[in-house]
């Protein structure tokens, strides 16, 4: 998979992609992620990619043309067929599902937002999957992206060494995943479930799914009843 991933500020993603999984993936040689300035696609002597709103109003608006020239430069450059992704707060809200569609992709163009918003014409023409990480504000689209690379690159097979880790994980299935415990077998008067000392893997599995399905039920009763129906 390649990412190439529009903004206005590259040096974010750095410690980012140098760290944890991100990185293993790239070494692996199986995610490609290159980071675009939108900058350098600007006509301006002094590089600049905003300008006021029509209509008036606070802020800045990112200019139609940069990104438009940016995207088309990568869809020359061989990226014809790449998923191009606008990350906004108005946009389709980022779950699992969605990031194992994403997965599936040969190519990703993420777009980073910055001041108020990108002119509508880049909506318009180059009709992007617009995609929100939560109902709150950010100050650009750069974080929203690097949540989006984490959750859609470990997905890629071959980047987590078992298959069963992605499986099991909460949203897997729907549902939040079970309770986790490890050494020592009593911590300050907290005990292990006796279940999972058993050494009987039925009835363990058996837990671990009762497990699941109580804490999604308490804890997030809208993927039990995603439409609020008795």
């Amino acid at each position: 998979m390649r990412i190439d991933v529009v903004t206005l500020f590259p040096g974010m993603f750095e410690g980012v992609l140098r760290e944890s999984i991100l990185r293993i993936a790239q070494e692996k040689g199986l995610v490609e992620i290159n980071l675009v300035n939108l900058r350098d696609f600007s006509t301006d002597k002094h590089h600049k990619v905003d300008a006021p709103p029509y209509g008036g109003g606070p802020g800045m608006v990112i200019m139609a043309d940069p990104v438009f020239r940016a995207v088309e430069r990568l869809r020359d450059q061989g990226r014809e067929n790449a998923e191009l992704v606008l990350l906004s707060p108005i946009g389709t809200r980022l779950t699992q599902r969605l990031a194992r569609r994403l997965a599936r992709a040969s190519n990703l163009i993420l777009l980073c937002g910055h001041y108020e918003a990108f002119d509508e014409r880049v909506v318009e023409g180059l009709r992007p999957l617009e995609v929100s990480i939560g109902d709150f504000v950010l100050t650009g689209g750069e974080i929203p992206a690097m949540v989006l690379i984490d959750c859609v690159v470990r997905l890629v097979p071959g980047v987590l060494g078992a298959a069963e880790s992605l499986a099991e994980e909460s949203f897997a299935e729907d549902r939040l995943e079970y309770p986790h415990y490890t050494r020592p077998q009593v911590y300050r008067g907290m005990a292990v479930p006796e279940v999972l000392l058993s050494g009987h893997h039925a009835e363990i599995e058996k837990w671990r799914r009762e497990q699941a399905e109580k804490r999604t039920r308490e804890r997030r009763p809208d993927l039990v009843n995603p439409e609020g129906k008795e």
